[in-house]
């Protein structure tokens, strides 16, 4: 029995999480990461008062597809319970990137941009503003559009509607405020990615029973059997393969370091890398243009009957309209966020100042424009191949794949979880590489062992 279990703790898996649950602080943070997630959680099941769980089913069947299944799934299925947390965190998300657009195009945000950390905390604050805008805009369409699929069936009678649109519009924007808070102290307190991981949880909730729901359909008559099912999921695979290998490629630029002798510069001292992604900008432009598409359903009035074509186009996920705009999007957020998280100008100015320089390439304005230059070629294919596998989805359900299987076939959805579990994986990496511990990725080397 000992030796066994001798040989279950050589197992570099195990021997990872034990390593964990030596260090305190790491520990620490990632129980209080389950902790604040449990309550997230928690949160999505509690209705709003008022509402009558059992006539919801307009609701539910409104949220069964189309862009307003992601919507539900983004919330965690709060969206279709009529829970307080049923708007979830894009509103927040909507607002970044109206900041994000403004720091661009107005001088003011510019220099509020480059104040550094006072600069960072005043973006925030309007960034909160913002959200409170958009929430107390969001939470009264979306009360109304649940007394449409409902028919009013879901409030019970003896409700005031106007007092109840009134206090269930201040709660559904004073829960978002509270998953935003929740994200913010798993960012601070918890091992880091806070807004993502909460958006992550909302998608993993709906997994186990979108591959069940795929397995029981494939079992019925005509489609295909297991053989089918077993086909979808070595294609499944192969497609988070293909995203993992999106998001983790790197461009390595090679730079050296001068010596400084007596005053003088030595050439040949040591050389190091810049690792320049074709995906840095990560999950953001995959959030960012999603919350983009997003915008059609909050201002339209919900009800089919009352849409135009372009409208319907631009609700339907699996529409031709929608992809060709959503792949646009992507590869314009990736541009511009990998513009915003990477100063090629900046780089160059930090290696100048420690008498570092590419080689064959002139320090200061030649290095910036050599670095932009690389980035511009990377970017363009990191954001297609992007772009690609986002619209995904809609292939798969043209060849039969159910609606909730086929969102995490390619799409938003495995994208953001890919990024987030990857981005996690390096949080933990580093914490266990600063105390001289084998890492939990590939990437990571032995220090030693305490």
């Amino acid at each position: 029995m000992g030796k066994a279990i001798d040989k279950l703790q050589n197992i570099k898996l195990v021997k990872t999480l034990t390593n964990i649950w030596r260090i305190e602080d790491l520990r620490s943070r990632i129980l209080i990461t389950l902790l604040f997630v449990a309550v997230y959680r928690l949160g999505s099941y509690i209705v709003l008062p008022g509402i009558d769980t059992a006539a919801l089913q307009g609701l539910h069947n409104q949220t069964e597809g189309g862009l307003m299944s992601l919507l539900d799934m983004f919330s965690g299925g709060a969206f279709s319970k009529a829970s307080i947390f049923a708007l979830g965190i894009m509103p927040y998300i909507s607002a970044s990137i109206v900041m994000q657009l403004l720091g661009i195009a107005v001088p003011y945000f510019q220099k509020m941009q480059r104040e550094g950390e006072s600069g960072r905390r005043k973006m925030n604050q309007y960034t909160r503003y913002l959200t409170v805008a958009i929430l107390l805009f969001q939470g009264p369409m979306y009360l109304l559009n649940l007394k449409t699929q409902t028919g009013g069936t879901a409030l019970y009678s003896s409700l005031d509607w106007n007092w109840f649109l009134f206090t269930s519009a201040i709660i559904l924007a004073a829960g978002s405020m509270f998953v935003l808070w929740l994200g913010e102290r798993i960012t601070d307190r918890g091992i880091g990615n806070g807004v993502s991981i909460i958006i992550m949880i909302g998608i993993i909730a709906r997994f186990p029973t979108a591959v069940i729901q795929e397995f029981g359909s494939r079992l019925t008559a005509g489609q295909g059997g297991l053989v089918m099912f077993l086909l979808e999921i070595v294609l499944f695979l192969a497609v988070i393969a293909a995203a993992i290998l999106l998001v983790q490629g790197v461009r390595q630029v090679p730079v050296n370091y001068a010596k400084k002798i007596a005053g003088a510069r030595q050439i040949g001292g040591a050389r190091q890398y810049i690792p320049l992604k074709p995906y840095a900008a990560n999950v953001m432009p995959i959030i960012f243009a999603q919350a983009i598409m997003f915008i059609p359903i909050t201002l339209v009035q919900f009800s089919a009957d009352k849409l135009n074509p372009i409208v319907t186009q631009l609700i339907d996920n699996n529409s031709f309209v929608y992809n060709l705009i959503f792949a646009i999007l992507i590869i314009v957020f990736t541009y511009l966020y990998t513009a915003i998280t990477i100063n090629p100008v900046q780089m160059a100015e930090d290696m100048k100042r420690n008498n570092g320089f590419i080689p064959g390439i002139k320090p200061g304005k030649d290095t910036a424009d050599y670095i932009d230059k690389i980035m511009s070629r990377i970017t363009f294919p990191g954001s297609l191949f992007l772009a690609i596998i986002a619209i995904l989805p809609a292939f798969a359900s043209l060849f039969g794949v159910q609606r909730e299987f086929a969102a995490f076939f390619g799409g938003t959805s495995l994208l953001i979880l890919v990024g987030v579990v990857l981005d996690t994986l390096m949080q933990i990496e580093s914490h266990l590489m600063m105390r001289h511990y084998d890492g939990l990725l590939d990437t990571g080397r032995v220090r030693g062992e305490h």
